[in-house]
């Protein structure tokens, strides 16, 4: 799933050199691209990612991303950094092809066009899907190494619950991921890949070896969580792994389960200068992966939507948070569901007011125009939800809400226009753009503290939301990221494969490969 975390202030002071020196007099600068496209997104949601979803950065803009690029920083004096061009944008449905082509084509250009480089940090998620291919990153990849050159070396920094396919691994030379989920390394991982790759360029001892298996275990990151046994001790051992003589990085991928393509499955990748280690520790990897599949269980208390009403109202822990998950859009789902809201309606504590609840994050321009309209204090009668969802199931669609406009809030940077309607206990944070609810700023003069519930469109919850919980529970609501995942009704994946397949499942062979 997308990170939101911000980048931190500074990072790491040890230079690319080894044992921290530095750079032998005489020798240029490094020169390094820093480009990419990173987005997760659902084939099971009917939202289509357009360009204007997408935040593309170039030059100075992209360069500030990351902190280790400063111009004082401790690698300024051993790498020119060259921006190329970068895009990243809020988890959703496929990319349309049209805008993955305009992106993509204006990369490679860039790349054309900067000139030899000794290496490229490749930004990328890993889950972006695009109308009318099947792997994406394979696509882009392969273009990117075409226009690059053999001899540059591609150094790639991923989201965990990216895919690795043979395709995509083959071109490049580097490969790492994140180590937590939620993924507050994110910006650690980044520098992970840009400081692997100077130390192989300085060193000047090429490529490594990937030791690359997939491994046939697709599950959600609920169920996947570093916070949480077994993946906290599986993700535990890799810093060990990356420590050993002879091996340069180690990475573990759980797979994005939310898009229904062949090379959707759980991964890994030890990279390093002994093929016969990195063989050896990505088999024992795989392996140990294989054989804990069973005890992966989710990251909180589950239930069905009325179920985690009726506890939460029932609780006396506040506030009490309830993840809306199948409509999660940082995950990929399309954030216009009203299926939760219509159960908070239907709970009669809430309806009226004996108890409290929040749920921000509906998407529904049409009905935000309407509040604005009416104005702060009014009356308004509104059907809220579907717009992008409308027609694709029982469950898209929309909500009756009459109630009172209690708050507006213009040009959010995310959400654009939001308005707040409150009827009984229960009130709805709606937004004309896509929008994720994952810190307090993000409620605005709604302080979600105030509520004995809060219902959120997401999966885990993110850290302040994590600390914000007196309690809580993972609602396993309907929609394009659905943690059931037996209800997506998934056609084309690889198969057996756990979840999907269990009883009669032999074991597989899990011998890595050298790419």
């Amino acid at each position: 799933m997308a990170s939101t975390a911000p980048r931190p202030a500074d990072g790491p002071a040890a230079g690319p050199y080894p044992d921290g020196a530095a750079a032998p007099p005489g020798r240029r600068r490094l020169r390094i691209g820093i480009g990419g496209m990173s987005i997760e997104s659902s084939t099971f949601c009917p939202h289509r990612t357009t360009y204007d979803d997408f935040r593309v950065t170039r030059g100075a803009e992209l360069l500030d991303r990351y902190t280790w690029t400063a111009p004082d920083g401790d690698l300024a004096e051993h790498a020119e950094w060259v921006p190329l061009l970068h895009a990243v944008s809020l988890p959703g449905g496929p990319v349309e092809r049209g805008t993955y082509d305009r992106l993509k084509g204006e990369l490679i250009e860039r790349l054309r066009r900067a000139g030899p480089l000794d290496g490229l940090v490749y930004d990328i998620h890993g889950a972006m899907s695009v109308v009318g291919l099947e792997d994406a990153e394979g696509d882009l990849t392969e273009a990117v190494r075409e226009a690059i050159g053999p001899d540059t070396l591609i150094s790639a920094a991923m989201d965990l619950h990216g895919n690795v396919s043979r395709r995509f691994a083959g071109r490049l030379d580097l490969i790492t991921a994140h180590r937590l989920a939620p993924h507050e390394d994110a910006w650690e991982t980044r520098e992970r890949a840009a400081r692997k790759l100077l130390e192989r360029l300085v060193s000047g001892r090429g490529r490594p070896h990937l030791a690359w298996v997939q491994i046939p275990v697709l599950l959600p990151g609920e169920r996947t969580s570093t916070r949480l046994e077994p993946a906290k001790s599986l993700y535990g051992r890799l810093a060990a792994v990356e420590a050993m003589d002879g091996v340069v990085d180690a990475a573990i991928w759980v797979g994005y389960p939310w898009a229904d393509e062949p090379r959707c499955r759980a991964a890994v990748v030890v990279t390093g200068d002994d093929p016969v280690l990195a063989v050896e520790q990505a088999r024992s990897l795989a392996r140990e992966y294989w054989e804990v599949r069973r005890d992966f269980a989710f990251v909180g208390p589950t239930g069905g939507a009325d179920e985690c009403v009726a506890e939460a109202v029932a609780s006396s822990a506040r506030p009490f948070l309830i993840s809306d998950s199948g409509d999660n859009p940082t995950a990929g789902g399309a954030g216009d569901l009203a299926y939760m809201l219509g159960r908070l309606l239907a709970n009669e504590d809430l309806a009226t007011g004996r108890a409290t609840a929040l749920h921000p994050g509906i998407t529904d321009p049409a009905a935000v125009a309407e509040c604005f309209a009416a104005g702060p204090g009014a009356t308004v009668r509104l059907s809220v939800g579907g717009g992008i969802s409308r027609g694709t199931a029982d469950h898209a669609a929309p909500c009756e809400l009459t109630g009172e406009v209690v708050a507006l809030r213009r040009d959010d940077p995310v959400g654009g226009d939001l308005a707040a309607v409150r009827h009984g206990g229960v009130t709805a944070i709606l937004v004309s753009r896509r929008k994720p609810f994952h810190t307090l700023a993000d409620f605005g003069e709604l302080d979600p503290r105030g509520y004995d519930l809060v219902v959120v469109k997401i999966g885990y919850l993110e850290p302040e939301l994590y600390d914000l919980a007196a309690d809580w529970r993972l609602a396993l609501t309907p929609g394009g990221v659905d943690q059931d995942l037996a209800r997506l009704g998934h056609r084309r994946l690889v198969r057996p494969l756990y979840p999907f397949d269990d009883e009669g499942f032999e074991v597989p062979h899990l011998e890595p490969m050298l790419l």
